[in-house]
């Protein structure tokens, strides 16, 4: 089970984007990867495949590895780890193990 899913604001811990943050659009589970909004930028060539379309070069995101990746906490506004624990209803939740703020 990962500790980040999809929606959560996370910041780039090592690479070419060190330090910055972005949202995760989508995590693929099996490859250990994550494609996050505004991050790892690549340059693709696209041709016009219909009379309505636009051709060129596109900037699109590339997934990025996961282990490269921290939970960016709001509450105190730094990347921290993440937590599990039960609450007293008996359910599941994440937390920020930094200033212990529910997620």
């Amino acid at each position: 089970m990962l500790k980040i899913r999809r929606g959560d604001t996370v910041q780039v811990i090592k690479g070419k984007d060190k330090g910055k943050k972005g949202n995760i659009i989508k995590i693929f589970q099996k490859e250990g990867r994550a494609l996050v909004q505004g991050i790892n930028l690549f340059k693709k060539h696209k041709r016009k495949t219909r009379q309505d379309q636009q051709g060129g070069i596109v900037t699109i995101e590339s997934p990025v590895s996961i282990c490269n990746l921290m939970f960016f906490c709001k509450h105190c506004s730094k990347a921290s780890r993440i937590g599990f624990r039960m609450d007293k209803d008996k359910t599941k939740s994440r937390f920020c193990k930094a200033c212990q703020e529910t997620v």
